[in-house]
């Protein structure tokens, strides 16, 4: 029986770096491909006047979209040379919705991300796209906390 692939989500963050090596990990014992996933999001431009030319905006969607493009081809490098069978997919949308829709679609048996570990009034505004993906995905979700160094005094 062929084992259902692993989606992982990233955002290129050191978040996601551990994260990585847990779908990497997961896939080459269960012998499944890895789906990396990361969400290409609208650019927000800043204009003083509060408008952007319609050109300005695509040039900086474009840009963005490359940025993107280039850290998949390093993390999909990485799982060939991890001997993992992967493939890179970018998205649109709300990344929660979007990473539910995708573990649906390809039909994955778990989904991996990373967190920020974000506490108190950080977690409050900024919110947890990991949290999101857990309440919504249609498989488990391997949730992989980033590496927090220890301050001393």
């Amino acid at each position: 029986m062929k084992a259902r692939p692993i989606l992982f989500a990233t955002d290129f963050s050191p978040a996601s770096g551990a994260a990585l090596r847990q779908a990497l990990a997961l896939a080459r014992t269960e012998g499944a491909t890895l789906l990396v996933a990361h969400v290409v999001e609208p650019p927000v431009p800043f204009a003083p006047d509060g408008y952007v030319l319609p050109q300005i905006y695509d040039d900086l969607a474009a840009a963005q979209r490359r940025g993107a493009e280039e850290r998949m081809r390093r993390i999909l490098a990485r799982a060939r040379r991890d001997g993992v069978a992967a493939r890179g997919l970018l998205l649109r949308g709300a990344p929660h919705e979007a990473i539910a829709r995708t573990a649906r679609g390809h039909r994955a048996g778990r989904v991996v991300v990373g967190t920020h570990g974000r506490r108190g009034f950080r977690r409050l505004f900024l919110g947890s796209v990991a949290a999101r993906v857990v309440a919504s995905s249609p498989c488990p979700v391997l949730v992989v906390p980033a590496r927090r160094e220890r301050r001393t005094r």
